[in-house]
């Protein structure tokens, strides 16, 4: 375990009751990989029995961790195996009564969500993976903490345009068979490119296949720490801020491995990572939008916002890995729209599109997130946004990913209404020019020259 100085100790307490400092999520992966039978009753007990065995004390862990060191500890979450690596061996398609066994377990032990209701497709799909996709929106209509997560491409392999075009599709049903809910199905649903295995955050965490038996991640988020130290430095010049950014992002992450350690130890469980990212929520002070509208712009979404974005991520990812040997996940900024207030408030003064959003996404740590569009919008123009968001992290070879509601009913101007942490957010506006020939040719985009590295 670390020692921690007084003044870092004084320090911690000031950003925890000042600066909306807190533990994200303390997730634990577990894998499923010793749950296949050819009975789909016996995987879903297996699979029942084995999450409520392993993070059997997670919650009461979280809790106790928050009463010993005083730092909030919001969300404890669990990813396991992606489930249809699990579920191929049952022979059948009925993967519904997975999810279903998933949400009771993760109702049981008390944690908020369960991410993993996933497959791995960017090359191509086997029968099971097939399965599994046509069953998610029967999933996420039909359980409360089950996420689910579909890989559609790398940079090693290209993109799978089939399942791209698949997906746009799985993401309207899902909205519409929770309409009631204004589409909340599509907010549990994340398309990535390039996805990694030791993500703590939700919808997109899973258990990769080169994880051990169990393992817990810590997901840490500051963004109103980060907001404090760009406000305290209204003069500095680029370099000098940078420098600010990452000295506060160092003790942000040492606060985090303190935490994630102490957890593993108590639960006997291997430490994993920690995830530097700057999470936001709809409380104010909580925001990334606001570290941005710190260095100077009016408004996000402004000219000069994908150029701040870059300085922010890159200087929480270099303060992060001087503070830990393991930061992993996806580390850096979330620009999700509905998770923060900032976003909201500039997406409703029509200050930031869908296309600057995608822009900002090239800088990033993960994609479009949490954006609310107009219900009627068509299968295939889900999919060429999900093409074009898959593209951008081929290239770049780093992860992007899209979680888009298509708010069944709602137009621009509309609003949807999710509560909590998935907060609220205006309906957007896409391009209305059609993208199907383009979605309908299918195959793959091959895997770009940036692939053959070795």
């Amino acid at each position: 375990m670390q020692r921690f100085s007084p003044q870092e100790i004084v320090e911690t307490i000031r950003m925890v009751q000042m600066e909306k400092l807190d533990i994200r999520t303390i997730t634990m992966g577990i894998s499923l990989r010793d749950c296949g039978a050819d009975s789909i009753g016996v995987v879903e007990r297996r699979v029942y029995d084995k999450v409520c065995r392993h993070a059997a004390r997670l919650t009461a862990v979280g809790d106790q961790i928050e009463r010993e060191y005083g730092i909030p500890v919001i969300n404890k979450r669990i990813s396991v195996t992606p489930v249809a690596l699990v579920a191929e061996s049952t022979g059948t398609s009925d993967y519904v009564r997975i999810a279903r066994a998933l949400d009771r377990a993760a109702t049981e032990v008390g944690v908020n969500f369960l991410g993993g209701y996933s497959c791995l497709v960017e090359k191509g799909a086997t029968p099971g993976d097939r399965a599994l996709i046509d069953s998610i929106p029967e999933a996420l209509a039909t359980t409360e903490r089950v996420c689910a997560s579909v890989n559609v491409g790398t940079t090693r392999a290209g993109l799978n345009m089939d399942a791209i075009a698949r997906m746009g599709e799985v993401i309207r049903d899902a909205a519409l068979l929770t309409a009631d809910r204004d589409g909340l199905g599509a907010a549990k649903l994340v398309v990535f490119c390039n996805a990694v295995e030791d993500n703590p955050f939700m919808a997109g965490a899973f258990h990769g296949v080169g994880e051990p038996d169990t393992v817990l991640n810590v997901g840490v988020s500051g963004p109103g720490v980060v907001l404090r130290a760009v406000e305290t430095a209204p003069e500095a010049d680029f370099g000098a801020l940078a420098a600010i950014i990452k000295r506060t992002a160092f003790k942000v992450t040492r606060m985090g491995e303190l935490v994630g350690r102490a957890a593993s130890e108590k639960l006997g469980v291997p430490f994993g990572i920690v995830d530097l990212s700057l999470a936001p929520t709809p409380a104010v002070g909580d925001s990334v939008a606001r570290i941005l509208e710190a260095m100077g712009l009016e408004r996000v979404g402004t000219h000069g916002s994908t150029a701040a974005l870059a300085l922010l991520n890159d200087a929480v990812k270099k303060g992060g890995a001087m503070a830990s040997g393991h930061v992993g996940g996806l580390s850096g900024a979330f620009i999700p729209v509905s998770e923060d207030i900032g976003m909201i408030e500039a997406a409703e003064a029509g200050m930031l599109s869908m296309d600057k959003l995608e822009a900002m996404t090239a800088v990033c740590s993960v994609g479009l997130d949490m954006i609310a569009i107009p219900g009627e919008t068509p299968a295939t123009t889900l999919s060429a946004i999900i093409a074009d968001e898959a593209a951008i992290g081929m290239i770049n070879r780093k992860t992007t990913a899209v979680r888009l509601i298509p708010a069944p009913g709602k137009r621009v101007g509309d609003s949807v209404e999710f509560g909590g942490l998935l907060g609220r957010a205006p309906v957007m506006a896409v391009h209305t020019a059609s993208s199907e020939g383009f979605v309908r040719r299918g195959g793959r985009v091959p895997a770009p020259l940036q692939a053959l590295n070795n």
